[in-house]
């Protein structure tokens, strides 16, 4: 199971957005979300939570892809998010994510019994490749207990 197809099976929010995982791998993530008139804000773009959605998802895609291998001893969560909305997004929009820190080094934390921390940068885009949308997502794996 490829990482967009885990995130689809567990999240339900990437279904309802019909979320489209166009690239997943630890180095990468590219989604993209098809124009749809039910997310739309007051002007006729994506809604900024719909876009927010787009953007964690594909921060999260990028983290199950880099770090699935660690899943049976640690759980990929959150820890905040920031998001800047640059220009006007209008029809549909692609949100590709890349790793902030090398996953090594993240998992060598984890080994040393630490909960490592580990930022996700994300550019979300329209179709004519503007950037719309900047986030940061910081991620944690958390070691069970």
């Amino acid at each position: 199971m490829t990482a967009g197809e885990m995130l689809a099976a567990t999240v339900p929010m990437v279904r309802t957005l019909n979320l489209e995982f166009l690239e997943t791998t630890a180095d990468r993530a590219v989604i993209r979300m098809p124009d749809q008139p039910d997310y739309h804000n007051h002007v006729g773009g994506p809604h900024a939570g719909a876009m927010f959605t787009l953007a964690e998802s594909a921060s999260g895609a990028i983290v199950i892809a880099a770090f699935g291998d660690q899943l049976s001893r640690a759980v990929p969560l959150a820890v905040r998010a920031e998001i800047g909305y640059k220009k006007l997004a209008m029809g549909e929009v692609t949100a590709t994510a890349t790793l902030g820190r090398p996953a090594a080094e993240v998992v060598a934390e984890l080994d040393a019994g630490e909960r490592p921390e580990f930022p996700v940068t994300v550019e979300i885009r329209r179709a004519d490749g503007a950037v719309t949308g900047e986030m940061t997502v910081i991620w944690t794996l958390r070691p069970h207990s």
